[in-house]
């Protein structure tokens, strides 16, 4: 007899029971804990996407209030705009338009040949707007300078075109068309 077999001989009562108890835990590891490997792997996977599923949204609610805050921010600003920037009315318009333009021309040493007003009525937007057309004469150096200063001048007042023509006699400078722009709250156009 061998070694093994006489050992397993002696010790008959011990090993059946050690060989069952193996089998048995073999088979709980195949029927049982396997299965439920799996199943917890799959569900952590599972966890995983969520989670990232999960940041990604959190960082789109964050975008979410941030341009909300930009908007709100944005809606203040533009009533503030409309309160104080904007004249009220066409009348208010004209009166802003009209001395500020006259006390730069004058400032610049310019001459104001002509000067118009008109509400633009095919105009389709919130606000109404006035169209405002002046002719100038001066030298160069004094236009360019009225023309920057009413650019960076706290008055709403956009440069839509401009235009220059060389005077008839020498002495008589530049003659400058400019066509502006003004826009002012009218009916049905409210600060908010």
């Amino acid at each position: 007899m061998t070694l093994l077999a006489r050992v397993a001989g002696e010790h008959r009562r011990v090993l059946v029971p050690l060989g069952l108890l193996a089998i048995v835990n073999v088979g709980i590891l195949a029927l049982a804990v396997y299965p439920l490997s799996l199943k917890v792997a799959a569900s952590q996977r599972r966890a995983d996407a969520a989670g990232a599923r999960l940041a990604q949204v959190e960082h789109e609610v964050s975008r979410v209030h941030a341009t909300l805050a930009t908007t709100e921010q944005a809606d203040k600003d533009l009533a503030r705009f409309y309160a104080d920037v904007l004249p009220r009315d066409v009348s208010a318009a004209r009166h802003q338009t009209y001395a500020h333009l006259a006390a730069l021309a004058d400032e610049h040493n310019l001459a104001v040949a002509r000067r118009t007003y008109a509400i633009d009525e095919g105009y389709k937007g919130r606000l109404q707007r006035l169209q405002i057309a002046m002719v100038l004469t001066g030298e160069y150096p004094d236009i360019r300078d009225f023309i920057y200063a009413l650019e960076t001048s706290p008055e709403f007042v956009v440069i839509e075109d401009v235009s220059v023509a060389e005077g008839a006699r020498l002495e008589s400078g530049l003659t400058v068309n400019l066509q502006l722009a003004t826009y002012f709250r009218g009916d049905g156009a409210h600060g908010s």
